[in-house]
């Protein structure tokens, strides 16, 4: 017949009872045991949302939205969701997205950061796109490019019409492991690269740092949390 355990009362606990410690159970090891760290990314598109939820995280948790609307919209909604508490980074992915024909993207993008900034909130912004993280994985480049520049590329890259299958759901949720497993790919180049960027366009305003993506600082803290390191 198997031996009966005593269950063990939380006041006991909380009261360092001497007995908890034949049994090795301190309230010193209930309060040192570690709370998952809460992410909260809030992304313009389906890809970003799916690419960072994709990543296998153990230590923390990873919510992640999309939510199709403009820069400052999207920084006023994180704003929104963190009010309710509870998260411990809240991030937001943005793009540039240069549309020749609409008024008042500039603004609308380095209003957004700097609403990031006086809220209290991370921001991985990307000029001109997302994709040039992706791009990043494979080559190096400097040049002022327009997404398409990178829907070309990565259509080359993955043998497939990016523009169109590189949207869907279903390449969005494979985009991680696909780059993960590539050996033509790699992330800390994508990192490193992604850094050069940045130190080159450091004092230029946010709209005119092209090409620029800050993804591998979020790329970076989610890294620390990851079930194989």
């Amino acid at each position: 017949m198997p031996k009966k355990t005593k269950s063990i009362k939380k006041s006991d606990i909380k009261a360092d009872k001497p007995w908890l410690k034949k049994v090795g159970f301190t309230s010193y090891r209930e309060e040192s045991k570690a709370t998952k760290k809460t992410f909260l990314i809030i992304c313009e598109g389906q890809t970003e949302s799916l690419y960072f939820s994709s990543f296998p995280i153990l230590s923390a948790k990873v919510i992640t939205y999309d939510i199709g609307c403009s820069n400052n919209r999207l920084v006023e909604c994180a704003v929104d969701l963190a009010a309710t508490g509870g998260y411990d980074e809240v991030w937001c992915v943005f793009d540039m997205d240069t549309k020749p024909d609409h008024s008042g993207q500039d603004d609308d993008f380095n209003s957004a950061i700097q609403l990031c900034a006086n809220t209290g909130l991370k921001c991985a912004y990307s000029n001109d796109a997302f994709e040039l993280w992706i791009y990043l994985h494979y080559h190096f480049t400097d040049q002022r490019n327009h997404r398409n520049f990178y829907y070309e590329q990565l259509s080359q890259i993955f043998g497939i019409n990016y523009s169109k299958q590189g949207k869907k759901r279903k390449f969005s949720s494979e985009i991680y492991q696909l780059l993960k497993n590539d050996e033509r790919a790699n992330q800390n180049d994508a990192i490193q690269r992604s850094k050069t960027l940045v130190a080159r366009h450091a004092d230029l305003p946010p709209h005119i740092q092209n090409p620029v993506t800050y993804v591998h600082e979020l790329v970076e803290e989610l890294n620390k949390h990851l079930t194989e390191r």
